[in-house]
């Protein structure tokens, strides 16, 4: 964010604490990529055909700007684990009406706290692929700034390198479970992994991430 000269997720949450609603509003567009990628995660390849991340990070967005004034937080990571919650919520209820569709038992597939533990494990494994950073507040929020960008540069690679990083790193999968998911051979997948990453690190070196 702030290696381009914009504005800070902190100094925009601040603005929209104070009233500015064009503030929240460029706030939430910055979370866009971050909030798809984790919804991209948790949807099994069965429902990623039928529900659309865009769809339930819009339908978030929404319920955040018109609840913003409920939000009691003041840090950027207080507004993020916020917004994480709401999309959770708007997740589970996207899924269980595809799963009624289906006419299976919503009771034992869909479950609030799985999916928010899920989501949790996702956003650290999401935050694991940055290089370590100090412990002190101002790091963190850098941190936070660098997930943002990572998200930002995950959404521009071609589809299949997005989905092989996505499953590897932030749903944790082996390799052979990689191919099945994506009905390619472990081999294949591997070398597309590999391109991925180059990819990916280069984008990110470009940015002064890596």
């Amino acid at each position: 964010m702030d290696d381009c000269g914009q504005v800070t997720t902190e100094a925009l949450l601040e603005k929209a604490r104070a009233g500015s609603s064009d503030s929240l509003g460029r706030l939430l567009q910055l979370y866009a990529n971050y909030l798809k990628l984790l919804v991209l995660a948790q949807l099994q390849r069965n429902l990623r055909v039928r529900v659309s991340p865009s769809d339930v990070v819009q339908e978030t967005f929404f319920e955040a700007h018109r609840d913003f004034a409920q939000f009691r937080g003041r840090t950027s990571a207080e507004f993020v684990g916020w917004l994480r919650r709401i999309l959770v919520n708007n997740l589970a209820r996207v899924v269980e009406q595809h799963v009624l569709a289906e006419k299976r038992d919503v009771r034992r597939e869909i479950s609030l706290e799985r999916l928010a533990t899920a989501m949790e494990q996702s956003t650290a494994r999401l935050e694991a692929v940055l290089p370590a950073a100090g412990s002190s507040p101002s790091a963190g929020v850098h941190r936070r700034e660098l997930e943002l960008v990572l998200a930002d540069q995950l959404a521009e690679l071609p589809a299949d390198y997005r989905d092989v990083i996505v499953l590897r790193h932030i749903e944790a999968l082996p390799f052979d479970e990689v191919g099945r998911r994506m009905e390619r051979s472990s081999g294949a997948v591997r070398m597309l992994w590999l391109r991925a990453i180059k990819m990916l690190r280069q984008r990110l070196d470009a940015r002064g991430v890596v």
